[in-house]
């Protein structure tokens, strides 16, 4: 039992000051091994960048819609931008605003 709370302190004492720090550097290791996957580009120029963009953009798009039953103002106001900007967005990106099946 004791090597478990030396452990979790352990781990807490690595988490940076900030959730923000934290989250950041988590979002770095991840990004790391996507960059990884994605840079194989057989000889053309690189798209990571926007690679990368989209599918974080369309990840947040997905889980404001989740987090705002599928309401579109709601899930706008979630991400701090204007309905008609998400609604826009939406669409360039693919998504549907209806729920999974």
């Amino acid at each position: 039992m004791r090597s478990k709370k030396q452990k979790k302190s352990s781990v807490m004492m690595k988490v940076k000051e900030t959730p923000y720090a934290a989250v950041e550097e988590i979002m770095e290791k991840k990004l790391e091994d996507i960059a990884t996957v994605l840079s194989a580009s057989g000889g053309r120029k690189s798209k990571i960048y926007e690679e990368v963009m989209s599918m974080v953009e369309k990840g947040l798009f997905k889980i404001a819609l989740r987090r705002s039953n599928y309401v579109k103002s709601s899930a706008a106001v979630f991400l701090g931008i204007n309905r008609n900007t998400f609604t826009d967005k939406m669409a360039k990106l693919g998504i549907n605003c209806e729920k999974s099946k």
